[in-house]
């Protein structure tokens, strides 16, 4: 069984199913409402577990009754966590689901992270087959990349900069200007620059070159809350396993597709 490691953040997320987003001023019913543990690491590592991945999870959850919450559904999930409690809040979320499949997102509070001087067992990523890194410090980040693979995104971007550590493939949205601006500090030391291009697949450069096609939604499309998160999480998976980046991204590409038919994802 190949293992893989999510060193990230844990949110927990409040979904509201509206028509469409509320026009200001408005006063707006919704179509429904729902609450679970959430974010891109939280994603990451719920997908990797339906992959059939062995998947350990480094966080840092807020000592409280979502924090705790959160954990218990991951690994209800089959994921084992490595918790470095902390005294303050877990990140509250609220993502509103549009009819259309858009998701707009507020977040509450401060991001968590882990820390490399959390005791937690860092030595263990030495033995992971891959690492996908949404957020930590330079300590977790050299921890990280102990492993066999280092995915990261560029929302990490100050542990990966404070670090100093070399990645094997980083993961970003053409569309976000944000992830995009982020990413291009990193490319020197890089060894794949991966863009995602929603609906036209994606592309990658570095040590090679190429693109992907899109996966089509194996149903109606509910939302593309997670989807981004998803396909990093099957990617590491794919490159974990000693793949090509295009084999990867085509692992990435079918469950973010499947990511794409489910409501606030996973």
């Amino acid at each position: 069984m190949t293992r893989v490691t999510v060193v990230g953040h844990v949110e927990w997320v409040h979904f509201i199913a509206v028509e469409r987003f509320p026009a200001r001023g408005a006063v707006t019913a919704a179509d429904a409402g729902f609450a679970h543990a959430g974010g891109g690491a939280v994603v990451a590592a719920a997908v990797l577990a339906e992959l059939g991945a062995e998947v350990d999870f480094f966080c840092a959850p807020g000592r409280d009754a979502n924090g705790e919450a959160a954990v218990k559904e991951l690994e209800a999930r089959g994921v084992t966590v490595h918790a470095g409690w902390r005294d303050a809040p877990t990140r509250g979320i609220v993502t509103f689901l549009e009819a259309g499949g858009e998701r707009t997102i507020i977040t509450l509070g401060e991001r968590l992270e882990p820390a490399g001087d959390d005791p937690l067992p860092w030595a263990a990523l030495e033995r992971a087959d891959g690492v996908y890194f949404t957020a930590g410090d330079a300590g977790a980040a050299r921890a990280a990349a102990r492993a066999g693979v280092l995915v990261a995104t560029p929302r990490a971007r100050d542990g990966l900069a404070e670090s100093g550590v070399a990645i094997d493939a980083i993961v970003f949205s053409a569309g976000d200007s944000d992830e995009h601006r982020w990413a291009q500090p990193f490319e020197s030391r890089t060894r794949l620059m991966v863009q995602t291009e929603g609906t036209e697949g994606g592309c990658w450069w570095g040590e090679s070159t190429g693109r992907w096609r899109s996966v089509p939604a194996p149903g109606p499309v509910r939302d593309d809350y997670g989807c981004g998160d998803a396909f990093a999480a099957g990617l590491t998976l794919g490159l974990a396993r000693g793949e090509t980046l295009a084999a990867a991204a085509a692992v990435g590409a079918t469950i973010g597709a499947e990511v794409s038919t489910r409501a606030g994802a996973p």
